[in-house]
């Protein structure tokens, strides 16, 4: 199976923790160069710093700011024209919890900006490139809500859902320049996010924190949550070259949790 990717530049989005951290490590464990991106500048240059390296491999480092889109857009246009981008990891920190018929048009705003228009303004910048070398890999963490709404989410089922169809129909038009696209739904998963879940959960029920960890752990048939590298080794595996006949999938990564086939 052919999982190299030397010689590839993968742009890693929300790579300061969690699953974004974790896939940036995967990646660079399959050979390619590496830069991470979020808003925190020092955070980075410690998990770039941390990122495995052989012979050609260079790590580098993007802060910037998802809710600035000409300043996104800016910045990543400047990276991929010194270095062209041949992997792109769109990835980002859900919208809080709360009821859709509760939250305020701002609320749908900045998430749409953040989610979907960020990734828009990341994938044009990077468009050149991959059409030049006739390779491409665009991997979008998003969510199981895409075909399960979750209970309390209701800003984030609704972008994640946008997303997912901006995604397919990625996949329908750049399918002819080589690249790929496709999702990844992870289910729960040890991170900052699983945080944000339990605390909205604590506050609906009025159970403890181990209580609705537990709950929530009973859904899954693996009876816990994922680890951020066994989501980050999925997607790395779809950036790789076996992978290049995959695309405008959603997979989800959830222990079996969904219900739906």
């Amino acid at each position: 199976m052919d999982l190299d990717l030397t010689g590839r530049h993968a742009l890693v989005c929300g790579a300061s923790e969690g699953i974004g951290r974790a896939t940036a490590h995967e990646l660079a464990l399959l050979g390619a160069s590496v830069t991470v991106m979020a808003r925190r500048a020092d955070v980075l240059a410690e998990v770039a710093a941390s990122l495995p390296a052989k012979a050609g491999q260079s790590h580098g480092v993007l802060a910037a700011d998802a809710s600035d889109i000409d300043g996104l857009r800016g910045k990543v246009q400047a990276l991929a024209g010194r270095s062209p981008v041949h992997i792109l990891v769109n990835n980002g920190g859900g919208p809080p919890p709360g009821s859709a018929n509760e939250a305020s048009t701002d609320a749908f705003v900045d998430a749409f900006t953040q989610h979907l228009l960020a990734n828009q303004a990341r994938v044009q910048a990077v468009l050149p490139g991959m059409r030049a070398t006739g390779f491409g890999r665009i991997v979008n963490i998003i969510s199981t809500s895409v075909r399960e709404p979750i209970a309390n989410l209701g800003v984030s089922n609704t972008v994640r859902g946008a997303v997912a169809s901006w995604a397919k129909t990625l996949s329908k038009e750049l399918g002819p320049d080589g690249i790929t696209v496709n999702n990844v739904l992870p289910g729960f998963t040890e991170t900052g996010r699983i945080e944000q879940i339990v605390r909205g959960h604590m506050a609906r029920t009025g159970h403890d924190e181990a209580t609705v960890r537990a709950e929530l752990a009973s859904w899954v048939p693996a009876q816990r949550f994922a680890r951020s590298e066994e989501v980050g080794g999925v997607i790395a595996f779809l950036c790789s070259p076996a992978a290049a006949y995959v695309s405008g999938v959603s997979l989800a990564v959830d222990g079996g949790r969904m219900m739906s086939i």
